[in-house]
């Protein structure tokens, strides 16, 4: 089992702890576990912005590259695109990223 952070901007010193598996979507971890602040309206299939996250250092960096995809939808996010935004459905989680670190969004609407 890999642990995830997630940071809300309510409340960014407490952080809810993720405990799941690899081999699924970070987005798909955080709607199982119902974490507030990951809607996933297309459920993964990168036709909508709704599970924006920002990715922690030094976790961003050892992150696959953005696919062009991607790229093009953190355009439609509801809050401002960040230099470490990424969408949490184009994250396949591996053993490696245990203890990984992603902050949410405000709003994903």
């Amino acid at each position: 089992m890999l642990k995830i952070l997630f940071f809300n901007h309510t409340a960014p010193a407490e952080p809810t702890v993720l405990e799941t598996k690899p081999g699924i979507s970070l987005m798909r971890a955080a709607v199982d576990a119902e974490i507030s602040g990951i809607a996933a309206d297309c459920g993964g299939s990168l036709t909508c912005a709704t599970c924006h996250v920002m990715v922690r250092e030094p976790w961003l960096a050892q992150l696959p590259v953005m696919q062009a995809e991607e790229d093009e939808m953190l355009g439609f996010t509801a809050c401002a695109r960040q230099a470490n935004s990424r969408l949490s459905c184009q994250i396949m989680l591996t053993n490696a990223m245990d203890g990984l670190e992603v902050e949410l969004p405000a709003s994903q609407y």
